[in-house]
């Protein structure tokens, strides 16, 4: 027997098998190497700032935090006992108690949510003049129109529902009874010195601030132009085979979304598809804000930094709905890979219970319209074990599990190195991915990494290395990777930037 000749047949059948075992890995679409397409069907107003820019009085958005001190007194206004009860003038400065958010109605007319989430208003069960923060719920009694100096717009005047201007009459004592005008001096009881702590920059922002005749158009051109078809072409010719798309609940509602949102953003997520089945690409579909906000957080389209969601069973149920809308939709679609159930919930503000429920439901309104699609569950952030959703995963089939990995948001990467940060990403990152890593248990997915950290002056080679470094060990994750996102304007948040500028090579 010619033995060449059998260990070249050998060799030549271990080849094949190996090329069709890894063909039909890669026709499954694993491991995913996907982008994130991220601030486009929910703003994320750090992403492109340039959306805000026309909105009347911009920095009084929703979750704007107010505060006022008062010109006569020089102390701050206060919620005593952070609500509940009445209005103070008498902090010498401002923190949790002494700041408003706001719910915006129009630019120039407000509601003042307190710590404790009352409203402020007039003392209706009183002398109706008198200033408290009592109502769970506002009305017309909690509803003011702030004027601002024309020429010094840090000084303002506050007009309550009765006609008259809140005005400080002793350090606790403020009442809406001031009638006249009086001037924008030092003198004036009604005035007072604004100023902006904080504030969210998301979806309900950008519509609620350009209001229903301007944000409609505002956002079909931002829609239009901000991801179009050439952005897949070039996600496919750049090594890349899909794409995580966040998008909000209220798309469901498309065209006739609840206020203030607007029509329009299923059109564009319908026109994904299609570029997407062009080109070859999978879609990951996202729920990245779900009803109530699951995180307080703008990108998940919170209106003042409060976390609601999953706190009533209404709540799960709606946001099912969401995800059958969603799946029943694109089933039929060729390039739906994955329905994502929520992004990053936020422990422990999101409870284990809620979420293990909305996901059982979630999983199952999936597999209602779809058995080929991957359902992913998005692990909470926070305080919390990262395996907790290994048990509940294991009891159905094609799961993956989501964690997001950035070496930022966190004081422990304030001060690394260039070479902290990669060894951080080999030695820490790769344990992390281990840790829920198991055999027969769902797969794992990093759907959020960037090339950004907290280096400062950093070389491209340095950025080079370590987008190296993460694509070596999120490679390794069964399910893949989605880097956010295709475009930013801070350039390394960019991949389109990166892979046009050599930081990264895929």
């Amino acid at each position: 027997m010619d033995y060449k000749l059998l260990i070249l047949s050998m060799a030549c059948f271990c080849m094949l098998s190996s090329s069709n075992g890894r063909r039909a890995h890669l026709q499954n679409g694993l491991p995913v190497r996907a982008v994130n397409l991220g601030g486009w069907l929910v703003t994320e107003g750090w992403m492109k700032p340039s959306l805000f820019d026309a909105i009347p009085n911009k920095d009084l958005l929703d979750g704007s935090g107010m505060q006022l001190k008062s010109v006569t007194l020089g102390k701050y206004l206060c919620a005593e006992t952070g609500g509940g009860t009445i209005i103070v003038a008498n902090r010498s400065s401002a923190s949790g108690w002494e700041t408003f958010s706001l719910w915006r109605i129009n630019e120039t007319t407000f509601n003042l949510r307190v710590f404790n989430r009352q409203f402020v208003g007039l003392d209706t069960a009183g002398n109706g003049v008198d200033v408290v923060a009592v109502a769970d719920t506002p009305t017309v009694a909690q509803t003011f129109h702030v004027e601002r100096n024309p020429d010094h717009l840090e000084r303002v005047r506050i007009k309550a529902p009765n006609g008259f201007y809140l005005q400080v009459k002793s350090e606790v004592l403020v009442s809406a009874d001031y009638a006249g005008n009086g001037g924008w001096g030092d003198d004036n009881p009604s005035v007072f010195l604004l100023s902006i702590s904080g504030g969210l920059h998301g979806e309900y922002q950008i519509t609620n601030g350009y209001g229903p005749l301007l944000a409609p158009r505002v956002m079909k051109e931002h829609w239009s132009t901000y991801i179009v078809e050439d952005d897949f072409k070039f996600i496919k010719n750049n090594g890349l085979n899909g794409v995580r798309i966040p998008v909000g609940w209220w798309i469901a509602s498309d065209p006739n979304p609840p206020k203030p949102y607007v029509a329009g953003s299923l059109q564009a997520l319908d026109n994904a598809f299609s570029w997407a089945e062009k080109y070859g690409l999978n879609v990951i579909i996202d729920l990245h804000a779900a009803p109530g906000s699951q995180n307080g957080w703008e990108h998940s389209s919170s209106r003042d930094g409060s976390q609601q969601w999953g706190n009533t069973d209404e709540n799960i149920q709606q946001t099912i709905r969401v995800i059958e809308f969603l799946t029943a939709r694109y089933a039929n679609s060729r390039s739906l890979f994955a329905v994502e159930l929520i992004n990053e919930p936020l422990a422990p503000g999101v409870s284990l219970d809620s979420l293990s429920k909305y996901y059982r439901g979630g999983v199952e309104a999936v597999r209602r319209h779809s058995a080929a699609a991957y359902v992913v569950l998005s692990n909470r952030l926070g305080p919390h074990d990262p395996r907790e959703l290994l048990g509940l995963a294991k009891g159905f089939s094609k799961v993956a599990i989501d964690v997001h990995h950035y070496n930022l948001f966190s004081s422990i990467f304030d001060n690394l190195s260039v070479q902290q940060n990669i060894d951080y990403v080999d030695n820490n990152r790769t344990e992390q991915l281990s840790q829920i890593t198991t055999p027969n248990g769902p797969l794992v997915f990093v759907g959020e990494w960037t090339a950004e950290w907290q280096v400062r002056d950093a070389s491209k080679e340095d950025y080079q290395r370590y987008a190296a470094a993460q694509l070596r060990v999120f490679g390794q994750a069964t399910f893949g990777w989605a880097y956010w996102a295709l475009k930013n304007v801070n350039n390394h948040w960019s991949l389109e930037w990166m892979i046009k500028n050599g930081y990264i090579k895929l």
